[in-house]
C-alpha cells in the first residue's frame, strides 16, 4: 500500500512537473484579482513617502520594467526608438562569443547609430558614436563597447516620457500590483502540495505548485515544535533573514533563492527556487572525474553565487560541502544552497533538509574578509582535488 502511494505521488509531482511548462494561464489554477483602480492614490502617497517614485527605482524591478515598455511602445503618441535600442544593447551584451557580438555591434551600429547620425536628430552626443566607431574600426567588440550610450537614453527616459508614464493608466496597474504584493496574505491554500522530496532536522521539503501561477517551487516546512524542543528559533530566524537578503537584488546568480515566507499554527514555511537535477555529488558519483573544462565551468557558478553572498557581508562556512550542498536546475547550471542543506542523491528530484546552519552573517569587516579568503581557497582546493582524484570532498 505504501508503494502505491509513493507511485501515485511521484504521478501527480511529474503531471504538476508538465503543467507548469505551460503558458501562465493555462497552468494556473487560481485567478489572481488585482485591487480596485482607486487604490492609485493610497500607493502613490505610500511611495512618495518612502521615495519610490523614481525611475531607476521602477525601471529595475521585473514589472515596472514591463508596464514602461508596454507604455513607450503602445502608449506614448511620439515614438522612442531609444528603448528598443537598449533592449538591443541588453541582448549585445549577454552574448559570450566574440564573433557574434562583432556581428551583433555591426547591425546596432548600422540600425541606430548611423541612422540617427544621418538624420542629425541629436538624440545622442556625437561622443559616444566617435567612441564606437573607434573601437569597430579596431575589429574590437567588447561587451561595454555601448556603454555611453545606456547612460545617455537612461538620461532621456528619466525626463518627459517618465513624467507621462506616472500619469498613465500602465502606472495605476503598477500601483494595483503593488498594493496585492503589499497586502499578499499566503496560506497553504495557495499552493497545491506533492510529494516529499527531503527531509530535515526540523521539517521537510515538498514539491509544491502556486495555484494562480502554476508555477513549481520547492516548499521548505520547518515544525514549530521541533524547532522548540531542538531549540532553533535563531537557527530558523537567521535562515529566513539571509534567505531575504541573497534573494533580494537584480541579479542572484546561481543561488537558490527564497520567493515566498509565511506560517501556519504550526509549521514555518519557505518557498523556494526548485532545483530539480540532482546535486553535484549525485553527478560526481556518477560522471567521475570531471574534465577541466567542465570543471571550470562549475567552479565559476560556484565562485558567482559566494561573490553574490560576499556582497551582502554572509559567508558560507562550510564550503567543503558543497559537493552535497550545490543542486543543478533543469537546465545543468549549478546552484549554491543557502544557508547549507543537504542535498539529495537522487537525479530527478530535490532534497532541501536543514543539518546546520552553514552561512553566517558578518558586521565586522574585519571578520568577514577573513572567512571570504578562506572559503576562495578552499574553492581553489575543491577544483583540483575533484580532478585529480576520484574523492568528492576533502
Amino acid at each position: 500500500m505504501a508503494d502505491l502511494e509513493a507511485v501515485l505521488a511521484d504521478v501527480s509531482y511529474l503531471m504538476a512537473m508538465e503543467k507548469s511548462k505551460c503558458t501562465p494561464a493555462a497552468r494556473a489554477s487560481k485567478k489572481i484579482l488585482l485591487p480596485d483602480p482607486s487604490v492609485r492614490s493610497v500607493m502613490v502617497r505610500y511611495m512618495e513617502k518612502l521615495n519610490e517614485i523614481q525611475f531607476d527605482k521602477i525601471f529595475n524591478q521585473r514589472l515596472g520594467y514591463l508596464l514602461f515598455r508596454d507604455f513607450c511602445q503602445n502608449v506614448v503618441q511620439e515614438q522612442v526608438p531609444q528603448f528598443k535600442f537598449y533592449e538591443e544593447i541588453k541582448k549585445y551584451e549577454k552574448m559570450d562569443s566574440l564573433e557574434e557580438r562583432k556581428k551583433k555591434a555591426r547591425e546596432i551600429y548600422d540600425t541606430f547609430v548611423m541612422r540617427e547620425l544621418l538624420s542629425n536628430s541629436n538624440l545622442y552626443s556625437k561622443n559616444s558614436a566617435e567612441q564606437v566607431q573607434k573601437l569597430l574600426a579596431k575589429g574590437d567588440a567588447p561587451q561595454n563597447l555601448y556603454e555611453p550610450y545606456v547612460e545617455e537614453i537612461f538620461t532621456y527616459l528619466r525626463g518627459e516620457i517618465f513624467s507621462k508614464f506616472v500619469e498613465s493608466e500602465k502606472f495605476t496597474r503598477f500601483c494595483q500590483w503593488k498594493n496585492l504584493e503589499l497586502n499578499i496574505q499566503l496560506s497553504m491554500n495557495d499552493f497545491s502540495v506533492h510529494r516529499i522530496i527531503g527531509r530535515g532536522g526540523f521539517g521537510e521539503v515538498y514539491g509544491c505548485r502556486k495555484a494562480d501561477t502554476g508555477k513549481m517551487y520547492a516548499m521548505k516546512c520547518l515544525d514549530k515544535k521541533r524547532i522548540k524542543m531542538k531549540q532553533g528559533e535563531t537557527l530558523a530566524l537567521n535562515e529566513r533573514i539571509m534567505l531575504s537578503l541573497v534573494s533580494t537584488g537584480q541579479d542572484c546568480p546561481f543561488i537558490v533563492c527564497m520567493t515566498y515566507a509565511f506560517h501556519t499554527p504550526d509549521k514555518l514555511c519557505f518557498i523556494l527556487d526548485l532545483m530539480n537535477g540532482g546535486d553535484l555529488h549525485y553527478h560526481l558519483s556518477q560522471h567521475g572525474v570531471f574534465n577541466e573544462n567542465e570543471m571550470k565551468f562549475y567552479a565559476a557558478e560556484v565562485i558567482l553565487g559566494l561573490e553574490h553572498m560576499h556582497r551582502r557581508f554572509i559567508v558560507y562556512r562550510c564550503v567543503r560541502h558543497l559537493p552535497g550542498g550545490a543542486l543543478y536546475c533543469t537546465y545543468g547550471a549549478l546552484f549554491p544552497k543557502i544557508p547549507g542543506h543537504k542535498g539529495s542523491r537522487s537525479k530527478r528530484f530535490l532534497s532541501e533538509g536543514v543539518i546546520t546552519s552553514f552561512a553566517y552573517f558578518f558586521q565586522s569587516p574585519a571578520s568577514f574578509y577573513l572567512w571570504k579568503r578562506n572559503s576562495l581557497y578552499i574553492i581553489y582546493i575543491l577544483y583540483y582535488s575533484s580532478r585529480l582524484s576520484d574523492r568528492t570532498s576533502i
